[in-house]
């Protein structure tokens, strides 16, 4: 007797790198899986994308899927998430309809490596210069240094303790906050703890590198914004919920502090009329954070390993509400 296909959805294979990055051939025969590079926005038209699917395949929090989408999809029985949360995603509405939710492991080295791309790229003035080299011009500015700065590191996990790392390496002075952060824990991390406020008035380089929760957005807003020093460049690849955007916006037009480096959006892709893509002191990079080789064959090779482990009915990666 012939068995039932399952079909699977990846979506948001915006590099058609997924079918390279696992082998798929490992599922069985009766398993159709198509990939998407496109992104849809509409829900409507999702909807209709998505409802002949068993299992849809999520890129981090590029898809939105929310209770009232889920209610539409009768046959999808399993949703596998790249990384181990996904705030796009309500796993409570997806419990209650007895679909199961699991995720994968995901490599910390490659957000920290772009931060620090971010902040050399505004230390030494690379966009102008390179810029002013095509215009057949040499030399327009003149760098700053590193060595004897202040990092300010706007949360102190994984990630920040990676950037503190590279950052005491360059001779760096590495501040430090969070709402639950000790000065016997930034010590440990090679950072100095001190207060929000004086975190952002003392830095000259301001990393955000915390999750967003409910607590924490617009954890930055202008009062925060306005405390910067002139020079100062803020840099944010977490979350753009963590950032009043209007006031950052704000503060960019008005030339109230050096610059910022962003690689998270409210809305991505950024719209193509977005203030983010034409404000000439912001460095702006399409959520790249997690998008690098080894990354995407970790992500892919276990989503694979998730629908297998689902469909023999093993221990899975399931996430719960408290990765929400």
């Amino acid at each position: 007797m012939t068995r039932q296909s399952i079909h699977v959805a990846v979506l948001d294979d915006y590099q058609h790198a997924a079918r390279q990055s696992a082998d798929w051939t490992a599922l069985p025969e009766h398993v159709r899986v198509t990939f998407h590079s496109d992104h849809i926005e509409n829900p409507s038209a999702l909807e209709d994308r998505l409802r002949p699917y068993d299992v849809v395949c999520l890129m981090r929090e590029r898809t939105k899927l929310d209770a009232e989408m889920l209610r539409n999809l009768p046959n999808l029985k399993l949703i596998v998430t790249t990384a181990m949360r996904n705030a796009a995603l309500d796993i409570a509405a997806a419990q209650q309809l007895g679909i199961v939710v699991c995720g994968t492991q995901a490599p910390q080295n490659g957000t920290p490596e772009l931060i620090w791309l971010h902040i050399l790229a505004h230390a030494r003035h690379l966009e102008q210069e390179r810029s002013a080299l095509e215009q057949g011009q040499w030399q327009v500015t003149v760098g700053r240094d590193l060595h004897g700065a202040a990092l300010g590191l706007v949360g102190l996990g994984r990630i920040g303790q990676r950037v503190a790392q590279v950052a005491n390496a360059f001779g760096m002075q590495v501040l430090a906050w969070s709402p639950n952060l000790t000065a016997e824990r930034a010590h440990a991390a090679g950072a100095r703890f001190v207060s929000k406020a004086d975190l952002f008035s003392q830095a000259d380089y301001i990393v955000i590198a915390m999750q967003l929760r409910n607590s924490t957005r617009h954890l930055v807003s202008e009062a925060e914004l306005s405390r910067m020093k002139p020079n100062a460049y803020f840099i944010n690849t977490s979350r753009a919920g963590l950032v009043d955007e209007s006031a950052l916006i704000q503060a960019l037009r008005e030339s109230r502090i050096a610059g910022a480096g962003l690689d998270v959006f409210h809305t991505e892709p950024l719209p193509r009329e977005h203030p983010f893509r034409t404000l000439p002191n912001v460095l702006i990079t399409p959520h790249l954070g997690y998008v690098t080789r080894a990354a995407y064959e970790q992500f892919y090779r276990e989503t694979v390993e998730d629908i297998q482990a689902w469909m023999a009915g093993e221990p899975i990666r399931e996430l719960d509400l408290a990765h929400q």
